[in-house]
């Protein structure tokens, strides 16, 4: 299946129904009286997080949604049938964006959450409806109110609890293949991985999900290489596990240009708490792996872990750091939303 997490959608919703002007007229009946009906409700637009999904790519088929219109009423004081709704079906993480692509409308991350993008018409009013003591015979009905035609856009987010942040090559794809069940392309040239992957990974018997996205280079923030398009989708990630190859002559670069393009992208991804890797250390000996540690420290200020995908060296150790990061993080979630809100008179 083709992986689409942007999508522009048309919708409106239906119209409701006019109201009736009608009167009872039967034989030996002298007092007939007004008996029309009013119209019927127009169709919502709804959106809903189903199970399942995990990509747009329905709406590149399909970007027009139109509900049905509420009908008219109709005499012997009959009601108009209500319009059919529209459900659009999504996966979790789906933000919802208006037309400008920069206003959040709502943001779905729950499996059976659901939203109303846009609400049918009421049906109008018959003219029994407005049958009084002084005007029996009305001869007056209300249209029905007209539907909500709109411009969305859909942006998909993955859920994730660790994202992987790297240049190309620098052994993502590796890393998610040798610890899941996920099957990524692996090849030895850049940018082998042109949209994110997700693989369930599990250490002491717990597990979590990560996020493979494309690598970022130099200039991303400003479009280069793919960009920072795919970036969105370690945002909701409670870790950040960075990737840098040790087999690289510029380690030190090669990590702050990450950096930067993280802090150009801005937001809260710069705030998240990062796991720094010098990954391939299977290629490298003893003296130059003591190197490479030492200048990557320097270079991010912190510790530094030490893995190789392939050789699954030190694998589990970091794995068993990025499962420390997510507790902490699903911590300080918990306590931040158990904190009673301020008193106030």
């Amino acid at each position: 299946m083709k992986f689409l997490d942007l999508a522009k959608v048309y919708i409106r919703s239906g119209s409701g129904g006019n109201g009736c002007i009608s009167f009872r007229r039967e034989k030996y009946i002298e007092y007939g009286g007004p008996d029309g009906g009013d119209g019927g409700k127009g169709g919502s637009v709804r959106i809903e997080v189903v199970d399942g999904l995990n990509t747009l790519i329905d709406f590149r088929y399909q970007q027009h949604f139109f509900a049905k219109n509420g009908q008219p009423g109709m005499g012997k004081q009959r009601t108009g049938k209500d319009g059919d709704d529209i459900v659009l079906r999504v996966p979790e993480g789906t933000e919802i964006l208006d037309e400008d692509q920069e206003t959040v409308i709502a943001d779905l991350t729950e499996v059976g959450q659901t939203f109303v993008l846009a609400k049918g018409g009421n049906g109008g009013f018959g003219n029994l409806h407005f049958k009084t003591s002084t005007n029996q015979a009305p001869r007056r009905s209300n249209p029905g109110q007209e539907g909500v035609e709109r411009t969305i856009w859909l942006r998909l987010k993955l859920i994730a609890d660790v994202g992987l942040l790297g240049l190309p090559n620098a052994g993502k794809s590796t890393f998610l293949a040798a610890t899941s069940n996920a099957r990524p392309k692996i090849a030895d040239y850049p940018f082998t991985t042109l949209h994110p992957n997700l693989g369930v990974v599990g250490v002491d018997g717990v597990e979590f999900v990560v996020a493979d996205i494309p690598g970022l280079i130099e200039g991303a923030s400003e479009g280069r290489g793919l960009g920072d398009l795919f970036l969105g989708h370690v945002e909701r990630c409670s870790v950040l596990l960075h990737l840098v190859d040790g087999t690289s002559e510029t380690i030190a670069e090669d990590y702050q240009t990450i950096i930067t393009e993280v802090d150009s992208y801005g937001g809260i991804l710069a705030e998240k708490p990062r796991v720094t890797v010098l990954n391939k250390v299977d290629a490298l000996d003893e003296e130059a792996r003591k190197a490479a540690v030492a200048e990557l420290e320097a270079a991010s200020g912190g510790p530094v872990m030490q893995m190789s995908g392939v050789a699954r060296e030190g694998v589990n150790d970091v794995l068993r750091a990025l499962r420390t990061q997510i507790d902490d993080d699903k911590l300080r979630l918990k306590t931040a939303n158990d904190e009673p809100e301020p008193w106030r008179p």
